[in-house]
Order: C-alpha cells, then structure tokens, then sequence
C-alpha cells in the first residue's frame, strides 16, 4: 500500500538497501535500509551535475560557450578572480585571495584553492572544479543524512533532496551546499534537543551564507508562541558565540573581508533572478538605491509574513514549515535570486514532507529558469542567438510563482490542521514505525470528499512533530487571532 503523500512505494527504498533479516533490529536497521539507498542515489545526482557540466570540463569556462551549454559555474570563476590558488592563510590574512561569499564560505574556497596543482590554467580551473565535486558530494550525502536523522520516522522524506532536480541543476553553481550542510546540522542538533550545538552550528552557517539568521528567526518566533524564549537564547548565544570565534582571525587579518558580502550586495543593481530586475527586462531600469530600498521593504514585509504565519495557525507549524516560508518570501523579495539560492529550500521541503506533484511543479519552473537565464546572458552579447529580455521575464515570473505555490501549499496544509488537545501532563506516543511510510493505525486520507490540504493536515494530526525539540509538550502561550 502507497502512502497518502504519494512518495515511495512501500519497502521500494529497502530494496535497494538489501531486505530486513529474520534476526535484524527493526528499529536501527529499517532506518538504515531507507536511508542507504539514499546515500547511493545522491551521490549518483551528484555525478549527473558533473556530467552536466561536461562540456565546461573539457574546453573551459570561458566565453559564452559555458552560458550556452548552460554549464556555468562561478566556482572556477571565483578561484580565477579571487586568486584562490594562494590558500587559505592569504585568504584569512588578506594577502590577495578574496572571495565575494561569506568568510567561513570563502574560507573553505581558499582552503581548496590551496589544494590545487600547479599547471595550466585550463587544468587548475578542472582541478579546483573537480575538488569542489567531491566536497559538494560529501555535502549533499551529510544533508541527506542529517534530513533523516532529523525525521527518524519519515526518514524517507530524505528522498525529496536525493533526487530532486534542483540539486542536479545548482548544486555545482557555486558553494551554497557548504550553508545548506551547516543549517541541516542544525535542525538535527534542535530535534535531538540540542539547543547550544543548534546555536553553534547555525552560527557557523551565518558566516557561511546569511539565510540562517531566518532560521535562528523561526526558532525565536516559535519560542515566542510556546513562551519558552529561554531556550531560545540558549540557542542564539551559541551562534553568537559561533560567529564571533569565526570572524576574531579575520578582524586581526583581513577585517575587509567580513563584510564584503554584504557591501557587493549593497552596491548591485537588480540581479538575475530578482522580480526587481522585470522593469528592465521590459525596457526601464530601477536605480540601485531605489531597488535596494524596495528590496528592504519587502524583506521585512516578507518577515512579518511568516512571524503572522508562525503566530497564527490553530496548531503549532513546525520548525521547518516556518523556516521555509520564511526563506522563501526572502528569496522572492531580494534584491538578486540567482539559479543556486534554490537550494536553501531543498531540504526545507524534505522536512516539511512536501508532496511529489508541488515539489515537481516548483523544480520545473526552476528548471525552466535555469536554462532561461543562461539562453538570455548568452544572448547579452551575440543577440540573435540569445533569449530576448521579455522572454527571459516569462521565466523568471514562472519561477516567482513557482516558489510561491510552495509558500502557499505549505501554509495551507499547515492552517488545515486542527488545533491539538491533549490530556492535561500527557504527551502522545510516536506510532508510526521508524523508516515505513504510512503507519496502518493512521486515518484515511484517500477520501476524495476531502480536500489535499485537508487529507495532509489529516495525516500531520496523527504523527508526532519530530522537529519540535525544546517545544515539545509545551503550550502555546501567545498567538495572533486574524479575523
């Protein structure tokens, strides 16, 4: 029998993980059959983003031949301009090598940077890329299995990053994985009721990329709702703590390159991607202080979006839900949306439990895009080959509404749930069984009189939030009534 959120059939991901013995422990090893076949399957989505990139690999990213075959990655890019070939100690002492990311993630580019052969310059940039593979591999395996190991009873849910389309396309962009790797520690670290090791591995991922100060944001909002803001601190003094062990060598060597980041951001003009861009894809332009002073608003209306989305439902949305809209309506509101961002929402939608057909239909519009945006930069210098500016703003509005049916199909599945009601000083046990996909005891969701935000709140009602950590068992002691 399939699941009512249409993932896997039952028992498909054992197989290829080696059915259960007579004597094995059902528990440990039916996690470890699901989560297995996983680990194979990233790692093969891995390979097909290398293989993606085959023509880069052979002649080189130079030139519009590397937008045409949509092969373009900013990592060969980053080594050539930022002179990573220096390592790591001129990256942190500010003797040359700079890279326009985050310190901890410009770190690790210089730290592979130094990694790297001396030879051509075709061959450094094969190398540079190739080592970049291979972190991202181990990467996305760590985010695979932490997404598990947050969900241990739908460890299945994995399945939405192992094989999504998304990972094949951008994971090898640029160096967004290495964030994305930190802020799923993270998670893990609160489910498994860690707040300070939650704190320090969403600190760490602050310097690495800035979406997870949303998540630290969902955490505080969550704590508001449940009045257990003490936990929270614990939390944000463990990232606070993070981040200023991070940033003393740069302070000493290369204070620069703290907010180097932040100061492209500030300067740039509307970037690919950005809903602020469609005025002069359709023939006008925003002046720069103009679009980052929009971009700001919106942020914060974005911001007040998800504190009213977090405050608001009849029953507590998770910690996932809540940091997925959070950084969807970020991403939609900035100033820049490039092809990699989407990856911050990855395993976002694991967590949530997604469905397939709304995961599916976000990822083609990406898909879209991601071919669109490379056609129409191609195309800035060779025009009658490229993709005209109205047709790449068709794309990149498919891609907005994309992202936003994910805001919405996660909001509404969450406001569908009815509130919780349980006996006073008792906590509901578990019952769906560790790595299977639809616990028999579950209520049937297949009634067709139901809506699907109705049947998936139906089958969210029956499961334990296995996200919750420091929130678990805790009531909701402040809440935003809208009429």
């Amino acid at each position: 029998m399939t699941s009512g959120r249409d993932l896997l059939p039952s028992g498909s991901l054992a197989v290829a993980g080696g059915p259960l013995g007579r004597h094995a422990s059902a528990r440990a090893n039916s996690w470890l059959a699901t989560v297995v076949p996983l680990l194979v399957a990233v790692s093969a989505t891995m390979a097909l983003s290398v293989l993606e990139r085959a023509h880069c690999i052979q002649k080189g990213w130079v030139g519009s031949d590397q937008f045409w075959h949509a092969c373009f990655s900013d990592l060969p890019a980053q080594y050539q301009l930022g002179n990573l070939d220096q390592g790591l100690a001129s990256y942190v002492g500010g003797e040359g090598a700079r890279a326009d990311h985050p310190v901890l993630t410009g770190s690790a580019m210089a730290w592979l940077g130094g990694l790297v052969p001396d030879g051509a310059f075709l061959d450094q940039t094969r190398w540079y890329f190739a080592l970049w593979a291979l972190f991202g591999t181990v990467l996305a395996i760590v985010v695979v299995a932490l997404t598990a190991a947050s969900r241990p009873r739908r460890a299945d849910l994995a399945v939405h990053i192992a094989l999504s389309p998304v990972l094949l396309l951008a994971a090898l962009v640029s160096s967004d994985l290495f964030g994305v790797a930190l802020v799923s520690a993270g998670i893990w670290a609160w489910s498994r009721r860690h707040p300070v090791a939650a704190g320090v591995f969403l600190g760490l991922a602050v310097t690495a990329r800035t979406y997870p100060l949303l998540v630290l944001l969902a955490l505080v909002l969550l704590g508001l709702r449940t009045g257990r803001l003490a936990v929270v601190g614990r939390t944000l003094l463990g990232a606070a703590g993070a981040v200023a062990v991070v940033l003393l060598p740069f302070l000493v060597g290369h204070p620069s390159a703290i907010l180097r980041s932040t100061q492209v951001w500030w300067d740039s003009a509307a970037g690919l991607g950005s809903v602020w861009m469609l005025p002069q894809l359709l023939g006008a332009q925003l002046p720069t202080t103009a679009t980052t002073l929009a971009a700001l608003v919106a942020l914060v209306l974005a911001l007040a979006a998800g504190a009213v989305f977090a405050l608001s439902t009849d029953r507590r949305p998770t910690l996932a839900e809540v940091a997925l809209v959070l950084v969807a309506l970020a991403l939609l509101s900035g100033k820049a949306f490039p092809v990699q961002s989407s990856l911050w929402l990855v395993p976002l939608v694991a967590l949530c439990g997604v469905r397939w057909r709304d995961h599916l239909l976000w990822a083609g519009a990406e898909a879209l895009h991601f071919v669109a945006v490379w056609l129409y930069v191609a195309g800035l210098s060779t025009p009658d080959r490229g993709l005209p500016g109205g047709w790449y703003a068709v794309f990149l509005v498919l891609r907005v509404l994309g992202v936003a049916w994910l805001v919405w199909r996660v909001w509404r599945t969450a406001a569908a749930r009815p509130a919780a009601s349980p006996a006073p000083g008792l906590t509901p046990e578990p019952r769906a069984i560790p790595g299977s996909l639809r616990d028999p005891a579950d209520p049937d969701t297949s009634d067709p009189s139901k809506t699907s935000a109705e049947a998936e709140a139906g089958e969210a009602e029956s499961e334990v939030d296995e996200l919750e950590g420091e929130f678990a068992g805790a009531d909701d002691r402040f809440l935003v009534r809208l009429a």
